[in-house]
């Protein structure tokens, strides 16, 4: 049997999984590096880790969803990311579904305030 703790855990990574996808979409409609996104994101109280957000960058990417470009006007250069057209309607209808969602589940934890 499963300790406690372990189970928190695991349901709320759970939880976070959708949840990463629309912090992240939500802070690109201007150009980002990825280091610049992991301390945009916990900066506004939502940590990913870089191990977990590189990857969905190159997925999100490959999806059509984002757009990229190098900086290489620096000496290290840098992978920018933005919004795609694609990728600001698909980001637009999330937030609509969340918004949808956040409130029936607050109305589910807290009954009382509905009546």
């Amino acid at each position: 049997m499963e300790k406690i703790e372990e189970l928190i855990s695991s349901f709320l990574m759970e939880l976070r999984r959708g949840a990463v996808i629309l912090a992240v979409l939500s802070q690109l409609s201007d150009p980002q590096y990825g280091y610049s996104l992991v301390q945009i994101l916990e900066q506004k109280g939502f940590p990913v880790e870089p191990g977990t957000l590189y990857p969905l960058l190159r997925r999100l990417e490959k999806q059509g969803l984002l757009e990229s470009s190098w900086d290489t006007s620096e000496n290290r250069p840098r992978k920018f990311y933005k919004l795609s057209r694609k990728g600001n309607e698909i980001y637009k209808k999330l937030t609509e579904e969340w918004q949808l969602i956040n409130m029936s589940m607050h109305n589910l934890i807290n009954p009382e305030e509905v009546d």
